[in-house]
Parts: C-alpha cells; structure tokens; sequence
C-alpha cells in the first residue's frame, strides 16, 4: 500500500470503521485493543488492531505500517497494554518484524494481508502476571 494512500485509510478508518469496531474490538476473536500513550501529550489512547498468540507473546500486523503514530509511541514506551477476549495483558520489549511470507500470523490470516500488502509487525513479550 502506497504511503499516501495508507494515510487515507487510517483517516476513514479512524473516522468510521474505528467507531463500529473499537468496542467490539477487546472481544472478538483476532481483534484487540492498545492501550498506549502519547509520546509529546502523554495522552492515553486506544488503538482497534489485529492480534495473534505468537511464542508466549503477541504480534500485531501493522496495516498502517511501522510509522503509525500508536506504533511509534509503543516503541518509545517500550510496551503498552493489550486488551484481547476481554482479558488485559502488559506488553514489553516491542521488535518490529518484515516478514514478506507473514509466518508470524495463523495462514488462514495470511492471504488477506497479503492482498493488502502487509508484511511489517510488532512482536511483544507478554509481562508475566505476579499473584501476590
């Protein structure tokens, strides 16, 4: 996807489908929410974004690409927080991943992105949960 056109995408998104999507977002299967904050306002946001188990951590495939503002401030942060099934998970030790043949994702996933050009993903650690 070409830059210009992956800005007018996440402007529509970010206009309309992110309002149908982002409350069913932390439930639905292969859907989750970040929640991160921003690097200048410290401002928290949530960002609707496709996610999978990968390696007892989580990948998410970065429709917008790797300079998405929500991508970069995770980056900065070093970690943000994921909501997924209804379940909150922290994330640490973002890696941004180009995998032309998308092996980070289920292969039923892979044809879709694919025909949409996506082959860059942020992998996390997921930060183990102390029961004290």
């Amino acid at each position: 996807m070409s830059p210009l056109l992956g800005r007018r995408v996440a402007r529509f998104n970010r206009r309309f489908t992110n309002r149908i999507t982002g409350p069913l977002a932390p439930w639905l299967p292969l859907f989750g929410v970040v929640v991160h904050a921003g690097r200048n306002s410290g401002r928290e946001y949530h960002t609707p974004v496709n996610v999978f188990r990968h390696d007892g951590g989580f990948v998410i495939a970065l429709t917008y690409g790797p300079e998405a503002d929500w991508v970069r401030n995770v980056l900065a942060a070093d970690g943000c927080a994921l909501i997924t099934r209804g379940r909150r998970h922290s994330l640490t030790a973002p890696r941004l991943v180009h995998d032309v043949h998308r092996r980070w994702v289920p292969p039923p996933i892979r044809l879709p992105l694919r025909l949409l050009d996506v082959a860059d993903f942020l992998s996390f650690d997921e930060v183990a949960q102390s029961h004290t």
